[in-house]
């Protein structure tokens, strides 16, 4: 696991681009502790921040092949490294060391862009052509690991964040309204957006080409939720989809370090716990956060299935205090306004892993979007045969629809009745799945002075998307979530923006291709109704405590706006005040400060979801508004990364400019 920043067509004078891409670098040797490196060229700049996992001795980068043609960034781990390696010895290209970095560059030279689609891992990556002088971004299939790009006077800027663009000399971050008013809506940003004007994404499943000033975007591998029927019995499905599981955990145990587990006490992460404890040599190690919150708190549960698997189990109290002290940090990593504060504790939760000397864990991400494991599947099913159910039908699904939710409790039938007989028809053509989150995701866009349509971008996106018309209700709510919550919130916001602010490396054995490609074979095929997660529970119901298996899933949530109203943290008035509200260009000052004040007068018990949602939004947007865009923040982040600059671990610093000549720096 890495961080990688660069820039390409740049026309800084030569002696002022060492200076900047170490700055740079400098910016998220939070991703990369253990050393750095940087290779440059006439106009080109490419760096990497190394978190050292496999071959922890000779993987450093930058790396190039052995005519020094080829020179690679990489930020990731390729799981299935071994196999390729052996694929592409036999077919004679040569290795030098162990990583899996040398593999991703050989199997490029062997294949070019075909080699993408061959690669089971979490990665982003930058490869530098110096025969054509093409520089190609490429991202893994589920958007796991992040790579930003962006153009400033004609240089083409590229990382792994985008906090390191403010190194490159006139560089402004600045909101865009009607992607913050996207992001609002949708709850995440789509995976080739940002906030942020003028600054993009590398696609989940593409890759950008530079060649001189032409850029090309292009995808490798199109996101599947359909496919063939998995031809067997029941029992044939549960034993394929347990096997399938079993090997996607022990490809990512191969590492060099230990290897810990997140265990929220929910089904999925039980499950990759259990198959850690079958795979591991050692006794796993797992870790958890507990709230003071009862309702928000599953630590019985935690120490429930850590007791009956054996693992050496480690939780973190997480309080209101806790939550509201590490909020501004947490989002400063995270760099994209957040619906909840779920993801602080998990930032407070990897540098307590960290702590503990455990630098990769693995988690249950993708398990609910690949077997229909939330609610939302259930209630795509049912507001689809809405129409053709007699109304004591309707009122029974509805009663067990949302356990989680106190607005959908039976206090509320007659307004759920009305609602879900509005919403029974397609209003949003494809997004009718969804279309319940976004009409409340769509209030939070009031606090914009000009939201445009919140929904044209992902519109527009299954739109352009071939086969999206020919899927099923509910594999169109499998494709979304995957596409918006799963890779702009789950995997970045909660995941890996949170894991790398303390260099942990989080890995999903749910995200194999061969585990989606399972789940899609399986799903809905061997069940008379409707059970969330059917075969997963039937795959382990042995090997784990039955409340595990049996019990409603619980989402992971935190305590929202009561964290600042009980706390009342100091940097809340100066954030929500009337004078900061109205620096933050795009927002309506008038419409946030009396959300703000409703907030802070009203009981919690009585803000509703979409309220409490949107406060979180703008707490975090007005944060990111005083980091970003003003850079009031800026100035002392300077000061810190200037500081590392001299402590970072340059490894090996090539410059071509000098006729390709190494020149090895150990500080």
């Amino acid at each position: 696991m890495c961080g990688i920043a660069g820039f390409a067509s740049s026309r800084l004078p030569g002696e002022e681009i060492p200076g900047r891409i170490a700055s740079m670098l400098s910016s998220i040797q939070h991703r990369g502790p253990d050393e750095a490196g940087y290779y440059l060229d006439d106009g080109v700049a490419m760096g990497t921040v190394r978190l050292a996992i496999i071959d922890q001795a000779s993987g450093s980068q930058p790396m190039a092949d052995p005519a020094e043609r080829y020179w690679i960034c990489f930020n990731g781990e390729l799981y299935n490294h071994v196999e390729l390696r052996a694929e592409l010895s036999g077919l004679g290209r040569p290795f030098r060391t162990k990583s899996d970095t040398e593999v991703v560059l050989q199997a490029w030279i062997q294949w070019g862009p075909g080699c993408f689609a061959r690669f089971n891992g979490a990665f982003a990556l930058a490869i530098r052509d110096t025969r054509t002088g093409t520089l190609v971004l490429a991202r893994d299939r589920y958007g796991k690991r992040p790579l930003f790009y962006a153009e400033q006077d004609g240089a083409l800027l590229f990382a792994s964040e985008m906090k390191a663009f403010t190194a490159y000399p006139g560089f402004r971050h600045e909101f865009d309204a009607r992607e913050l008013a996207s992001v609002y809506a949708l709850w995440a940003p789509l995976p080739d957006h940002t906030p942020f004007r003028g600054i993009r994404q590398v696609p989940m499943g593409g890759f950008l080409t530079i060649a001189g000033s032409r850029r090309t975007v292009a995808l490798y591998e199109e996101l599947r939720v359909d496919g063939p029927a998995f031809e067997g019995d029941e029992k044939e499905a549960v034993a394929f989809v347990r096997e399938t599981l079993r090997k996607s955990v022990e490809v990512r145990l191969r590492s060099d370090v230990e290897v810990g587990v997140y265990l929220s006490g929910g089904l999925d992460s039980s499950i990759v716990t259990k198959l850690a404890t079958e795979l591991s040599a050692h006794q796993v190690r797992t870790f958890s956060v507990e709230f003071e919150e009862k309702s928000f708190d599953e630590s019985s549960s935690q120490r429930l299935v850590a007791s009956h698997l054996g693992t050496l189990h480690s939780s973190l109290p997480v309080s209101h205090r806790d939550i509201a002290d590490a909020f501004v940090d947490a989002v400063w990593h995270a760099e994209v306004p957040a619906f909840r504060t779920s993801f602080v504790p998990m930032y407070l939760l990897s540098r307590h892993v960290r702590d503990a000397r455990i630098k990769t864990v693995l988690s249950g991400e993708g398990a609910d979007e690949a077997f229909l494991g939330y609610s939302l599947f259930r209630e795509t099913m049912l507001r689809e045969s809405w129409n053709d159910l007699p109304e004591d039908e309707r009122i029974r699904r509805l009663g067990g629809l949302h356990p989680e939710l106190a607005h959908f409790g039976s206090a509320r039938k007659a307004h759920l009745l009305g609602l879900f007989q509005q919403f029974s028809t397609e209003r949003v053509p494809g997004l009718f799945s969804h279309e319940l989150r976004y009409q409340n995701g769509k209030f939070a866009t009031r606090l914009l002075k000009d939201p445009g349509d919140p929904l044209e971008p992902i519109r527009e996106l299954v739109r352009n998307t071939p086969g999206y018309d020919g899927l099923t209700s509910v594999q169109k709510a499998q494709w979304i979530e995957y596409k918006t919550l799963l890779s702009g919130y789950l995997l970045a916001t909660q995941g890996e923006r949170a894991s790398l602010a303390h260099g942990v490396e989080n890995r999903c054995p749910f995200l194999d291709p061969a585990v989606v490609r399972a789940a899609a074979s399986v799903n809905l095929r061997y069940d008379d109704g409707y059970d969330e997660k059917a075969m997963l529970k039937k795959a382990f119901s042995d090997d784990l405590p039955q409340w595990t298996v049996n019990r409603p899933k619980q989402p992971y949530r935190a305590p929202g706006s009561a964290v600042f109203k009980d706390q009342r943290p100091d940097y809340l008035e100066l954030l929500l005040s009337d004078t900061e509200l109205r620096k933050i260009e795009c927002v309506d000052p008038v419409f946030a400060g009396k959300l703000v004040a409703k907030i802070m007068r009203t009981p919690v018990e009585e803000i509703s979801t979409k309220e409490d949602q949107a406060f979180v939004y703008l707490l975090s947007t007005a944060v990111l508004n005083r980091q970003f865009v003003l850079g009031e923040e800026r100035h002392m982040a300077a000061a810190a990364r200037n500081a590392r600059i001299g402590r970072m671990n340059l490894r090996t610093v090539v410059d071509h400019r000098r006729g390709g000549v190494p020149v090895e720096v150990a500080r």
